[in-house]
């Protein structure tokens, strides 16, 4: 089975700063990919190529088998959500996602509601967007990425303004996913959940993948190393120094 997810040398340039150099990924269908990275390491501006939002200043990639110049094949094959989704405060939840299955021309009125309740968002579906906690456009956004079916997700810190219950529910949709052959590409500043879910971890530093391995490999990089944040704080070169 080829790659879900596969880039060679994939490079991003506003004007004259490099945001993404050079990246080489390689992520197997049905796996969770951990990405990580210190704030402005380059991580949105990656997935964002990866969805087809934004054009490569050079290198390639493909994702569900298509390149990523060709957005009209990748498009049906992803669900994104960003870390500020995109949704319509005057809509109601169901209109917003409705909205969606049009656009893709899908039948998405079950998968709606099973998600919906999944989520316990089904009693208030019937509300404008624009009157909900953050929390609950989280799950809408979440939702609306995953409304199709998707065989490829990107998650941009997917539990922002939840709370643990509806956070383990989101845990136990991407090992859903994974169940049935998806692959998830998961960005989030929770490490534990990396090191929970992840197959493999990619690591971001100043636009450069700095390190690549399973969570078990990375903690175990020095013998001092005992977590995930341990490994993440070395590649990365922000380890606080020890008071002398």
């Amino acid at each position: 089975m080829p790659p879900a997810i596969e880039t060679d040398g994939l490079t991003k340039r506003f004007d004259e700063t490099t945001v993404v150099s050079g990246v080489d990924l390689t992520v197997p269908a049905g796996s969770v990919y951990g990405f990580l990275g210190p704030n402005g390491a380059g991580k949105t501006t990656t997935m964002r190529m990866l969805t087809t939002l934004v054009r490569p200043t050079s290198g390639t990639a493909r994702v569900a088998g298509h390149s990523i110049e060709n957005r009209e094949a990748v498009v049906p094959e992803i669900g994104f959500l960003p870390e500020e989704p995109p949704l319509y405060d005057e809509l109601t939840a169901r209109e917003q996602l409705r909205y969606i299955t049009d656009l893709r021309d899908v039948d998405g009125d079950d998968r709606i509601e099973t998600l919906l309740d999944r989520l316990d968002l089904a009693a208030d579906a019937n509300e404008r967007v624009g009157t909900y906690s953050k929390g609950m456009k989280q799950k809408t956004a979440l939702i609306q990425a995953l409304v199709h079916e998707p065989s490829v997700v990107f998650l941009d810190e997917p539990t922002s303004g939840l709370d643990p219950r509806a956070a383990r529910t989101v845990y136990d949709l991407i090992g859903e996913l994974t169940d049935r052959g998806a692959t998830v590409f998961l960005s989030t500043h929770i490490l534990p959940v990396v090191e929970r879910l992840a197959d493999t971890v990619g690591v971001l530093s100043d636009g450069s993948l700095v390190a690549e391995d399973s969570p078990e490999r990375l903690t175990h990089r020095a013998e001092e190393e005992r977590t995930l944040e341990d490994a993440f704080l070395d590649v990365t070169s922000e380890r606080p120094v020890e008071a002398q």
